[in-house]
């Protein structure tokens, strides 16, 4: 079955510009921001130009909007405790569902955040509770999917058993529309030794899919620059960090990878590239060829 291997491109000039960059690197799927990430994007639309704009650059760069995964804003911390935080930043994810949707993509994947009163359960619920908010308000096919975490401080979504916890607290109804995504410098700075070996490694992947039902929905591709377990999310290019390249052939030989976007999330060359500049930045050119030769 074919790998679907894209990037984080840089979307100067719009998200439109980001799916032609992606193209020119020979990428099958693209991961984009709908708003600016640190902010909540509550009042960001999606006109229909746009819309149009971005089909018409990912009909010439070969790639499906189904295998578009849109990120959603860190500050979408919905786990918190803290009413308040808590009622915008699951109106936010309402909201960028709903542009998602509008943009026809296959996913969205967000940070579920902090459980700020060290209450795991009852922050697994109050997830559960933001992703049904936002299915029940935005009708559509784009997908919520819950991406694992490096485990620094509260945050919910370091371990397996956390992943399941949120998506065990969905609707039934709903649930075909929701699921994970695994990153792997978060699995490695959260603990689990992705490097020890191919078993090991096929090892996570089985206790995930063991503890929500399901295969992940998406994989993020990256390297870490911090030690094993030390909970530091800092990406660096495959085969650069402390993970090394070994681990992602593996990955790329898995069946679990195959279908789905393989989203590098690594480091760009050039963040200053011009605005209607299409070229491939020289690194995803490097990553995009290393997981080919590795499949």
């Amino acid at each position: 079955m074919q790998r679907y291997i894209g990037a984080h491109t840089i979307d100067n000039g719009g998200i439109h510009m980001a799916a032609l960059r992606a193209g020119a690197a020979g990428m099958t799927a693209l991961q984009v921001f709908t708003a600016p990430p640190r902010f909540y994007g509550d009042r960001a639309g999606m006109k229909p130009e746009k819309v149009k704009r971005f089909h018409a650059a990912l009909d010439e760069a070969g790639i499906s909007p189904k295998r578009v995964v849109v990120h959603g804003a860190y500050v979408l911390g919905v786990a918190t405790a803290e009413e308040e935080k808590w009622a915008r930043a699951s109106a936010g994810l309402t909201k960028e569902l709903e542009r998602s949707t509008a943009l026809g993509a296959g996913a969205v994947c967000f940070h579920p955040g902090s459980a700020s009163d060290g209450n795991v359960a009852a922050a697994a619920v109050r997830v559960a509770k933001a992703i049904t908010q936002a299915l029940r308000s935005v009708e559509g096919k784009t997908r919520l999917l819950v991406e694992n975490t490096a485990g620094a401080g509260k945050t919910l979504g370091r371990t397996a058993e956390e992943v399941a916890m949120i998506l065990s607290a969905i609707p039934d109804e709903l649930r075909g529309r929701t699921g994970y995504g695994l990153d792997t410098c978060h699995l490695f700075a959260s603990g689990y030794d992705i490097s020890a070996s191919e078993g090991a490694f096929r090892g996570v992947l089985d206790e995930f899919e063991s503890a929500t039902g399901e295969r992940p929905g998406f994989l993020h591709l990256n390297d870490s620059e911090g030690e094993l377990g030390t909970n530091r999310d800092r990406h660096a290019l495959i085969g650069e960090g402390k993970i090394g390249a070994e681990p992602f052939g593996w990955l790329m030989r898995d069946p679990r990878s195959a279908g789905i976007p393989l989203i590098l999330e690594t480091p760009q060359e050039k963040m200053d590239i011009a605005d209607d500049d299409r070229a491939a930045d020289p690194y995803d050119l490097r990553m995009v060829k290393l997981l080919q030769g590795m499949a």
